[in-house]
């Protein structure tokens, strides 16, 4: 059941993903690390309640994530591991990743673009031996990253997280492919496939977790018999109280059904899972306004035309602004509907698991 990861062991096989703006930071993530499991930081903006965000955005996120990281590996206890969600499409993300190594992290992981240069970067901090890990939605992401990093860094990742196509928040995949998305078993025969000639080269294996689709523990034992090392769960620990996000936030996710949760069209320029907030239906009725005024917080991101600022809307949905907020969550959002703790939640996915052996 326990996975070793870079020479470190993870007790339980859950990852809990990453979720910016402000709902996993340390109190999530550390959390879940106390329990067994692999918590997770998003660098997204998470230096948005610094007194000087405002004036100096850029400086306060750095500030911010370092304190985070520490503070999350205190609230660990040792347990289970620390991980960093850094996307690849965000401006600092180059200055997020080495402040989350000197910090102390245990695992770097980077999706919403391919993570070429993640090696190189990890290199940079000396005294750093984390473990390094791209999201992928593809078996030929997974072969490509495998190929370019074995081939200038001589490194392959140490994990790999395979986002489904029912994920919350920004997906690897078109707005057609997801008209008729492939199934997540298929998808990780794919990967397993694409990665088992590095895996042998390395004589190491590469543990794969699932995400984006997987409700529950019962999934979790299924996709590890078909090649799986675990899973990686989001949504579900919205709804917990060492959960960072705001009680405004967790009730709206707790009172969604099935129908309120909708693909949207992001600034970032993928497409993306959430609630069906006012702010979505201003902007599928063309009368949002435009931004007022863009930071350039995502490199991806054209703000004289996009159709709403989302970093101001992120916040406004981690301070439970329903008026005015994106609110990010998975498919199986609906199902969602009981606040409970983190040691519940991590009790329950394992008891689950144990049940469909």
């Amino acid at each position: 059941m326990a996975v070793t990861i870079r020479g470190k062991t993870l007790p339980l096989p859950i990852l809990q993903g990453g979720m910016g703006v402000g709902i996993s930071l340390d109190g999530l993530a550390g959390a879940v690390a106390a329990c067994g499991g692999m918590g997770t930081l998003s660098t997204a903006l998470c230096g948005f309640q610094e007194p000087d965000f405002a004036k100096r955005p850029f400086e306060a996120n750095l500030r911010a994530l370092d304190r985070q990281v520490r503070h999350a590996k205190v609230l660990a206890h040792g347990a289970g591991l620390i991980a960093v969600n850094a996307m690849v499409a965000t401006t600092q993300y180059a200055d997020s990743v080495r402040t989350a190594l000197r910090a102390g992290a245990d695992a770097i992981v980077c999706g919403a673009g391919l993570p070429k240069e993640l090696p190189a970067l990890a290199s940079e901090v000396s005294d750093s031996d984390a473990a390094i890990a791209p999201i992928v939605s593809s078996g030929r992401a997974a072969g490509l990253l495998c190929k370019l990093w074995d081939r200038h860094y001589g490194r392959i990742p140490d994990f790999l997280i395979l986002e489904g196509p029912e994920a919350g928040g920004h997906l690897g995949f078109s707005r057609q492919d997801l008209d008729a998305p492939p199934s997540l078993s298929d998808l990780l025969r794919e990967v397993l496939t694409a990665i088992a000639p590095f895996r042998d080269k390395a004589g190491r294996d590469i543990p794969v977790f699932v995400a984006g689709g997987v409700k529950n523990g019962a999934d979790m034992a299924r996709y590890m018999k078909e090649g799986a090392a675990g899973a990686q769960f989001a949504t579900r620990f919205i709804a917990t109280a060492e959960c960072d996000a705001s009680e405004g936030y967790k009730q709206r996710l707790l009172a969604a059904k099935a129908d309120d949760i909708t693909l949207v069209k992001s600034p970032v320029g993928m497409p993306g899972r959430a609630l069906r907030s006012p702010l979505i239906r201003r902007v599928e009725a063309g009368t949002q306004p435009s931004p007022e005024r863009c930071v350039k917080c995502i490199v991806t991101c054209d703000g004289k035309n996009a159709p709403y600022c989302i970093s101001k809307a992120l916040i406004a949905a981690r301070n439970g602004d329903w008026e005015n907020g994106l609110f990010f969550c998975g498919a199986a959002g609906g199902e969602v509907n009981t606040l409970s703790t983190v040691p519940e939640q991590m009790a329950q996915i394992m008891d689950e698991w144990r049940a469909a052996q």
